[in-house]
Parts: C-alpha cells; sequence; structure tokens
C-alpha cells in the first residue's frame, strides 16, 4: 500500500461470458465459518491499473504477460515522473499546466484518466494516491478490462427513454444553480456521504485513486461489506425478499443466497441519487463471490435495466487479501474539510471579480 491508507458482470454470471466460467472453489482446503459456509472474511484489495471498460479498438480480453508488463510499468514511470522532485528554482508553469513530452496515446490509462480529473495543473498529489500496480489477472490471465460482456468490453449504449431522462435531469440542475452555488450541490463524495466511483456499488469496482480495500464479516443471517472509502458500508440479508419498490436505500438492497460455496447477491431498490451509470429505478445488480484460495476472491456480477440500457453487460474481478500487517483504516472526512469551504470561496471570488469588472467597463 501507499499511505493514502492512512487517510483516507449473454446470462446470469454461472457466469458464462467471453467462455470464462467461475473456478470451483476447493472448499476442502478452505476456511469456514461455524454454520458451515465458505469463509469470505477477511481484509481484500481490488486496486489494479486494469480499467473497468477496454481503452482502444481491437483489442483482446486477455493479453499476454508482455503487454501486462508493459502496461505495469508504463504507470509506474508514470507514478514516478509525478512524484520527482522539482527544482526549487524553476519558473511558473504555463497557463493550464504543462504536459508530459509523451504521446497522448502511449500515456498509461491511469495518468490519462488523472489528468482528466485534475487537469495538467495538479489535482492530487500522487504521493497521495493508491491505485495499485499491477494489471488485473483473472484465473491467471492479465486482463485489458473488467467488462468481459459485450465480447468488446464496452458497455451497451444507453435507450432512447434514457437519453430523455437524463435530459431532462440536466434541465431541471440548470435550474438549480451550479455545482459551486451551494454546498449540497457538490458531489456526494465530496461532501462525504458516498465514496466517489463505485467502490462499494454494487457492483463493487476499484476507483483508480486510493482506498479500494474491504473487509468482509461474515455471520449466518447477513454478510456485512465495508469499504475504506468514506467509511461505506453494506448489509446482505440472507434469504428473504425485497421491500416494496418505493422503499429506496443507497447502495440498493441487498439480499444474499448460497449457491455450493458461491455467495450470489441480488441488489434492486436503489436510490434515484446512488444507481450505476444513470441506471437506478428498473436497476439490478447481481453478484457472485467465492474463495479461489487463501488469498483470492473471485467476483462475477451482471448489471440489468432495460429501461436504460439497451442490454445487460457483466464483468469480473478477483480480491486479493490484505498483507497481515495493513489495515482497512477510519475515513475521517468531515473533520477539518476545508477543501469544500475553499472551492465555494473561490467561486464567491470569481463572481466578485466579474462583477468589479463589469461595473468598470
Amino acid at each position: 500500500m501507499r499511505i493514502v491508507g492512512l487517510t483516507l458482470t449473454a446470462a446470469l454470471l454461472g457466469f458464462v461470458a467471453a467462455g470464462a466460467q467461475a473456478p470451483a472453489a476447493k472448499p476442502a482446503t478452505m476456511l469456514r465459518t461455524s454454520d458451515g459456509r465458505l469463509s469470505l472474511q477477511g481484509n481484500w484489495t481490488n486496486a489494479t491499473i486494469t480499467p473497468f471498460e477496454r481503452q482502444g479498438t481491437n483489442r483482446p480480453l486477455v493479453l499476454s504477460e508482455a503487454q501486462a508488463l508493459d502496461e505495469e510499468t508504463k504507470t509506474q514511470d508514470a507514478l514516478d515522473a509525478r512524484e520527482a522532485p522539482t527544482s526549487a528554482d524553476r519558473g511558473a508553469p504555463p497557463v493550464g499546466g504543462e504536459p508530459r513530452p509523451i504521446p497522448p496515446d502511449q500515456l498509461p490509462y491511469l495518468e490519462r484518466l488523472w489528468q482528466g480529473g485534475g487537469g495538467l495543473v495538479g489535482g492530487y498529489n500522487t504521493f497521495w494516491v493508491d491505485p495499485g500496480d499491477r494489471v488485473l489477472r483473472v484465473d491467471g490471465q492479465p486482463r485489458s478490462s473488467i467488462v468481459i460482456d459485450p465480447p468488446n468490453g464496452l458497455l451497451p449504449s444507453y435507450t432512447k427513454a434514457a437519453q430523455d431522462r437524463f435530459a431532462a435531469a440536466a434541465a431541471i440542475r440548470s435550474l438549480q444553480g451550479g455545482e459551486y452555488d451551494h454546498p449540497e450541490l457538490r458531489p456526494r463524495a465530496e461532501r462525504c456521504v458516498t465514496s466517489f466511483g463505485n467502490n462499494l456499488g454494487p457492483p463493487m469496482l476499484p476507483n483508480y485513486f486510493y482506498n479500494n480495500n474491504y473487509t468482509i464479516v461474515q455471520t449466518k443471517d447477513n454478510v456485512m461489506i465495508l469499504t475504506e472509502m468514506v467509511h461505506d458500508a453494506r448489509v446482505v440479508r440472507m434469504g428473504g425478499t425485497h421491500p416494496p419498490a418505493s422503499f429506496r436505500q443507497w447502495f440498493g438492497d441487498s439480499i444474499g443466497r448460497w449457491d455450493g460455496d458461491t455467495l450470489v447477491i441480488e441488489t434492486t431498490n436503489f436510490h434515484p441519487n446512488h444507481g450505476f451509470r444513470g441506471s437506478w429505478e428498473n436497476l439490478k445488480v447481481t453478484e457472485r463471490i467465492t474463495r479461489k484460495d487463501a488469498g483470492t476472491l473471485s467476483y462475477r456480477f451482471i448489471v440489468e435495466d432495460s429501461t436504460t440500457f439497451t442490454g445487460p453487460f457483466s464483468g469480473a474481478l478477483e480480491f486479493r487479501a490484505m498483507a497481515p500487517d495493513e489495515q482497512v483504516y477510519e475515513y475521517a472526512c468531515h473533520e477539518a474539510n476545508y477543501g469544500l469551504e475553499g472551492v465555494l470561496s473561490g467561486a464567491r471570488a470569481q463572481e466578485r471579480e466579474a462583477a468589479m469588472k463589469k461595473s468598470k467597463q
């Protein structure tokens, strides 16, 4: 881990997608709970430099080891370059920042992601990020994307109904004001309500920045999944039925069942402000988790919502056990959250400056 830890899915996946099946667990070598179920308990991480969707055209799902090593090397080089000391007497960078002297199409995925998030002027100092340093491997195969179906590694397109819904929501937001006008219009993650990205999900995905760590606690009646990112927790009720559709909650309503040694989780009833990629009202996510060995969890998911996407899509990940000396830390977010105050104060300063310029014209 880098130091950041201190502060901070065709058919149901049986799931046969892209010709890959979840490998059978070996119960005789696994820990079991008092009720005889395979134990999924422990601290885990899904940190990886492999993108959610495939990057580039005609790129295969399974990479060669040489391709995987190239991706890992380029990513480490990008991290090293960002952390290299700068000259104390250097001049001010150009307006808008200074790009690295590498063609954009040769930049590693994470570097492009970071530039998109913070631009070329900074964003997060790389000292604080912990994205992982390895390409995702599933059943020992280096992968080019988490998405495995559709076969091209890209999400299905949005339906016409979804596009109309997005347009209507954008019109409402334009009447509410801009995201710099009021603290409640700032993103939920910045307000420490939920994590950015989709760490706790479902589906549970890496955020490519930091805190991609999880704790699983398992009992006969419930399975609790806690993510380090913004202290999000999800309680999976074993058995039972979902509540009425009018009952909505953060991260949806999760119901679990055992299929042999695989925990199957079905989640519906998502909150309108916290679904997945614009889907929430009719969203259903089915996850399958099993333990491959002492240090690996196999994770498969499928996302379904015919009112938002033109088809279902699925993905595969592996969670790795954290080292015994690594911990999932408390995420203390609101304390001294001066960043939110700074963002809003900066917007007010810009408004005053613009008003002064207008008055002098």
